[in-house]
């Protein structure tokens, strides 16, 4: 049954308009992204906006989809390229507005790292290496993605880590960058890569003042390991 078909006051954008967010299922709230189902094919029933949207929830579950990439959601039988787009958009302006809720303008310990990283990294499904540059007074004065996939001490080059940071007149940098497993424990390379950073920036003059390494829920950082 089309949703179109349905009595006007169930077909979830009119139920929203008259009865608020509040009282439209997860299901329903994403068939108004969706806007559309999946047509029927030959010997098979298509399946209207609520139906897909029942599907993808059943089969993946909400927080499992906000996790996913365009590429990996456009591999989900009914999602295609606008659909993907779509999905995607409203999970990371989620996202966004989370973070703009608790904005951090000055680090003073390694949780504020985690709050204004945390929700951006979260879900990525690639280890993203930032570095984060303060002023003498730890206020941010910008932020730099250094590179994205497995770290290699070979790939993160002291070069390549300071270059912004000289750039903006850095005082002083942390190094910043997730583990996708939700594991924040360093390996012996993130350990490797820190003391190289560490050492460059004695010799550079602009001091690593910390390493943080973000999992699922909580963070690691050198700092405090080192006073432990």
């Amino acid at each position: 049954m089309k949703i179109k078909d349905f009595p006007e006051d169930s077909r979830p954008r009119e139920k929203l308009l008259k009865k608020g967010a509040e009282n439209l299922s997860d299901p329903e709230l994403l068939a108004i992204l969706l806007r559309n189902g999946l047509g029927a094919k030959k010997g098979e029933r298509g399946e209207n906006a609520i139906e897909l949207a029942n599907r993808l929830i059943n089969e993946h579950g909400l927080d499992k989809l906000s996790e996913c990439s365009v590429k990996e959601l456009r591999n989900i039988n009914g999602i295609g390229k606008a659909k993907a787009c779509q999905i995607f958009a409203s999970f990371e302006l989620n996202k966004r507005i989370n973070q703009a809720k608790h904005p951090v303008k000055k680090i003073s310990c390694a949780q504020d790292v985690f709050d204004l990283m945390h929700e951006r990294l979260k879900d990525k499904k690639e280890e993203h290496f930032y570095v984060l540059m303060l002023d003498t007074k730890n206020n941010i004065i910008g932020e730099q993605l250094i590179s994205k996939g497995i770290l290699d001490a070979s790939i993160i080059h002291p070069r390549e880590v300071f270059k912004p940071a000289i750039k903006n007149s850095a005082s002083k940098i942390i190094i910043v960058h997730n583990h996708p497993s939700g594991d924040p424990n360093p390996s012996g390379e993130d350990l490797e890569i820190t003391e190289k950073l560490i050492k460059a920036g004695e010799e550079l003059g602009i001091k690593v003042v910390d390493s943080v390494i973000l999992g699922r829920e909580k963070y690691w950082n050198w700092k405090d390991s080192k006073n432990s």
